[in-house]
């Protein structure tokens, strides 16, 4: 009874068009996959919850466990430590990780573009004066060392003509703070947590000039799903199993924010519902479903682009070796292009 239901069941994955990983169609059991995010259960994360909470993992063979992040840098590393199978994270980062490590076996590759454009904006409020890129010229900018605006400044100095810039580094619950109490001109940071949370400090959202790098010539990729060499080898019907089930998932996350934001309450039921939606909102409408990411397809990451990514990555982080886009990308365990088709024309 047991062979005859668990065959029963696969065959029922099977016509609903959901993959069997080879572990589960062996024994029975669901494959477990340990997921590392980038960040805290805010908005964002519904992406991953929602697929884990209404069980579409679980119907694609596989037991993924959602935990929360400190920063990208960090995912990357755990991810190459062997602590999690797939994590999410900053494309910057893992080329990074990927130019400072060039003999590291397990360094982690991306395998599905979620943010096609990096989130990192300037922001100033407007009282200062500050109103375009050229207006940052010998300017206090403030943001925590590890910030990919930060990291990524030189490229979008580069491209709008900036110089004389003066950093503060603070950690991160005190920047929007510092920039309202005037310490510093400007920040960089994400702009869908940044600028809210610059509200919460009591800025209105039309008193803040937001300049996202997108906008301004900077083109880099934003967060990806990375997956780890050691699940790539030996369990590659798995990682297919998680980036279709993911999909499945990202579709009904964009067509109704609001009703995802239910599965980040449950995993942290301090969050503001209202505030983690428009944050969730503004992620989708910035670097999820933004023209480019039409342009190009959900999910996909373009060779040339990509090439020019790691060249900028290489001179403005200075890493040790040039990141090698050949090394950080593979698209071989994207769904079709048909179940890619998740994004709504604007």
């Amino acid at each position: 009874m047991i062979k005859r239901s668990f065959l029963q069941s696969a065959l029922l994955l099977a016509a609903s068009g959901l993959m069997v990983p080879a572990a589960l169609a062996q024994t029975g059991a669901p494959t477990p996959v340990k997921f590392q995010l980038d960040w805290r259960f805010e908005g964002p994360a519904a992406f991953f919850l929602l697929p884990a909470a209404k069980g579409y993992f679980k119907e694609a063979g596989l037991n993924v466990t959602v935990d929360a992040g400190n920063g990208s840098g960090a995912a990357v590393q755990r991810v190459a430590s062997g602590s999690y199978d797939i994590g999410f994270a900053d494309m910057a980062a893992l080329m990074e990780f990927h130019a400072n490590n060039p003999d590291a076996q397990n360094r982690p590759v991306a395998v599905m573009m979620v943010y096609n454009n990096t989130p990192a904006s300037v922001m100033a409020l407007k009282k200062s004066g500050i109103a375009k890129p050229a207006d940052l010229n010998g300017k206090k900018l403030g943001a925590p060392v590890f910030d990919a605006g930060r990291r990524g400044f030189p490229i979008f100095a580069k491209a709008n003509g900036i110089g004389g810039v003066q950093w503060t580094a603070m950690d991160p619950p005190l920047r929007e703070t510092m920039l309202v109490r005037g310490d510093v001109d400007a920040i960089t940071g994400f702009t869908f947590t940044s600028l809210l949370n610059l509200e919460a400090r009591g800025a209105k959202a039309s008193d803040v000039v937001v300049m996202p790098y997108a906008d301004y010539g900077v083109k880099l990729y934003g967060n990806a799903i990375i997956a780890s060499p050691k699940i790539l080898k030996e369990n590659p019907d798995a990682v297919r199993a998680f980036l279709k089930a993911f999909t499945r998932g990202a579709k009904e996350v964009i067509a109704n924010p609001g009703a995802a934001i239910a599965y980040v309450k449950e995993r942290d039921g301090i969050v503001n519902t209202q505030l983690e939606t428009r944050r969730l909102q503004l992620a989708i409408d910035t670097v999820v479903n933004s023209p480019d990411a039409r342009a190009e397809g959900f999910g996909q990451a373009k060779p040339q682009r990509l090439a020019l990514m790691a060249s900028q990555v290489s001179d403005a982080y200075g890493t040790k070796t040039r990141v090698d886009p050949a090394t950080v990308w593979n698209g071989s365990f994207l769904p079709t292009a048909a179940e890619l088709n998740i994004l709504p024309k604007k």
